[in-house]
């Protein structure tokens, strides 16, 4: 069959519509494995689709209110009106981005005035939140690092540092962080595991607000831990998503970023103004290398580029804008640091809340834990069946490991979660 058609005085090509649904029906993926849902968005698509009045998200990593609904700063409402009086342009940021963004959030986690901002040895990459830095300096290290590319990393962790990690190109292994039986730090069995890790490896550490469990090492262990670590020449990745939301005090939660600096280690330190900020879809982030002296930092530099340009090219511009404005103006500034501790506040109430209805509830498992813990995220030591159950029983979605979103409970919910919780709760302590 000819697919030569006329059209008046024009000879066109039509395709043959026969020979076009033969390759439409190859099936190129058949045998392509299902992937699992994600814990967290596979959990927030379930909540969703249940239809019940009574039903609770706890799984949300994303700070809420009392209503449970999302909270967008009136710091954040400034600045984005500010910005827009400006007629800024929507020109590309450049491979490693708004470099003024990058040097006042560089400066928020290390304190102002700090040796290592202005001094030229310090690589900034403005990236795509605090996933795009793990995955910048994943990248970077994979391809660059001079010794081994294992990255150990605390057990248990949050689950995209293995997936972001490995498809960089790293390995992956892990050192003990977290006491099953305590429900609290493990904090021996941390030490001996990093005394055995070998000498100038790559350690990644939470910074603050520990992503699943709420559990932070005090400052005294922290000391301890950066003993060991320069005694062992460790090369440091810290992930630092959650600066203010573990104390209230943003200075605090920094701690043990600024003392690995002070003890003069090579650093990769990751951020995020998803959270602190609640710009989860704006998507700022940064990636900060300190180097040993300019000329590594030109180096590192030049590297970090061609990775950050392989995987998204350039940065998005619009939160790292917010972000910029509001470390720049002290009137938005401390109104921002007002509405942080308004936050920290809430999830501490909460916690307290929560423990305080589990007594009211009956039940008389020890639940100190949920007090003791900070941040946005607490181990609740329900988990595997049990979990399922709140699930099916009673509509209260959160992680099988047992971790829940804080920020989930609220004035409304907290009694009716209680008595479920303690429908099933066996923990002992």
């Amino acid at each position: 069959m000819s697919n030569w058609k006329n059209f008046g005085s024009a000879k066109l090509l039509v395709p043959n519509l026969y020979l076009k649904s033969q390759y439409r029906n190859i099936a190129w993926f058949s045998k392509l494995p299902l992937a699992d849902p994600d814990p967290i968005f596979g959990l927030l698509d379930s909540f969703l689709q249940d239809t019940s009045k009574q039903k609770v998200n706890l799984g949300v990593g994303a700070y809420r209110d009392d209503e449970g609904n999302p909270y967008v700063l009136q710091s954040v409402r400034k600045a984005e009106l500010k910005i827009m009086c400006k007629s800024m342009n929507k020109e590309y940021a450049g491979m490693i981005g708004n470099q003024a963004f990058c040097r006042k959030a560089f400066d928020f986690a290390m304190g102002e005035g700090n040796e290592f901002s202005e001094c030229g040895r310090t690589v900034f990459c403005h990236t795509i939140a605090g996933s795009g830095a793990i995955s910048v300096a994943g990248g970077f290290l994979s391809k660059w690092f001079p010794h081994n590319k294992v990255i150990y990393i605390c057990e248990p962790t949050w689950p995209n540092h293995h997936r972001i990690l490995e498809h960089a190109g790293m390995t992956t292994k892990t050192y003990r962080y977290y006491n099953e039986k305590t429900l609290a730090l493990d904090f021996e069995g941390m030490k001996d595991d990093l005394n055995k890790i070998p000498c100038k490896s790559i350690v990644l550490f939470h910074a603050a607000a520990h992503n699943p469990t709420g559990v932070d090492p005090t400052p005294k262990q922290w000391d301890e831990i950066v003993a060991i670590c320069k005694e062992r020449k460790f090369y440091i990745f810290v992930d630092f998503a959650y600066q203010g939301f573990g104390s209230g005090d943003p200075d605090m939660d920094a701690y043990p970023v600024r003392q690995f600096a002070k003890a003069g280690l090579g650093m990769a330190i990751c951020q995020s103004f998803s959270k602190n900020m609640g710009l989860y879809g704006e998507r700022a982030g940064l990636a900060s290398f300190i180097c040993k002296c300019p000329d590594e930092a030109k180096r590192v530099e030049s590297q970090v580029k061609l990775i950050a340009r392989s995987i998204y090219s350039n940065p998005s511009i619009n939160g790292a804008r917010i972000v910029l404005e509001i470390l720049s103006d002290k009137k938005l500034k401390k109104l921002w640091l007002k509405e942080l501790k308004q936050m920290a506040s809430r999830i501490h109430w909460a916690r307290k809340t929560l423990k305080e209805g589990m007594a009211r509830a009956g039940s008389t498992l020890n639940w100190d834990h949920i007090t003791n813990q900070i941040g946005m995220f607490s181990y609740t030591g329900i988990k595997g069946p049990a979990v399922k159950k709140l699930t099916k029983d009673y509509h209260i979605y959160m992680m099988e490991n047992g971790r829940i979103s804080i920020s989930g409970i609220n004035t409304k919910n907290v009694d009716y979660v209680c008595k479920a919780f303690h429908s099933v709760a066996t923990h002992k302590k």
